[in-house]
């Protein structure tokens, strides 16, 4: 997708998603991008004729990269738990850089009532997609012996997943990115302990 957007949309894509990070949905409008990227309002609705349908360009390009990110670490690592580091240690890198400090994707889940249907679709396909990756990193890290899961992996990866955005989130309330691995990092050990 990202091959089909001009320079210029590219641009407003990235600016969004900066403002995505930083406050939400519903926190800015063509007008903020407007200036951020030095063109008038007219001309974003010529790339994105709407709001909704620029943040559903910028969630799929998201799920399109996360995707691609996560299939290389298998090819990278093929060690189950060296995968799981190599993700988390993505996160406290982002979060101590304050680059990327938060998932696009989860800042939206908290907005889901309120934004338009794409929208939602693309978050929670995301959502979709990153549990079906963990259910599967985490079956293969039984069946080499690496986890120990108390639940299925698909309710195994659903609770990691909720550690890690609510690690994301403590450190982003207490403006602390150590936070981050504190919270995360006895998670994965958990995972590996037999009962």
């Amino acid at each position: 997708m990202s091959a089909e957007l001009s320079p210029k949309a590219a641009e407003i894509v990235a600016h969004t998603r900066s403002l995505l990070v930083r406050g939400g949905y519903n926190s800015f409008s063509y007008a903020d991008l407007a200036e951020r990227v030095s063109i008038s309002k007219a001309s974003i609705h010529h790339h994105f004729p709407s709001k909704a349908v620029l943040v559903q360009t910028v969630i799929a390009l998201y799920r399109q990269e996360a995707k691609t990110a996560l299939g290389s670490l298998q090819g990278h690592f093929d060690d189950p738990l060296s995968e799981l580091n190599a993700y988390a240690d993505y996160w406290a890198g982002c979060i101590r850089s304050g680059e990327s400090p938060f998932c696009i994707c989860a800042v939206l889940a908290t907005e889901l009532p309120s934004v338009p249907d794409e929208v939602a679709v693309e978050v929670r396909a995301h959502f979709r997609d990153l549990n079906e990756w963990l259910a599967a990193l985490l079956k293969r890290g039984v069946e080499r012996g690496q986890f120990h899961l108390l639940n299925s992996p698909a309710v195994s990866a659903q609770a990691f997943m909720a550690v890690v955005h609510g690690a994301m989130l403590m450190a982003r309330a207490l403006d602390d990115p150590k936070v981050f691995p504190a919270v995360v990092q006895p998670a994965i050990l958990k995972l590996t302990q037999s009962t």
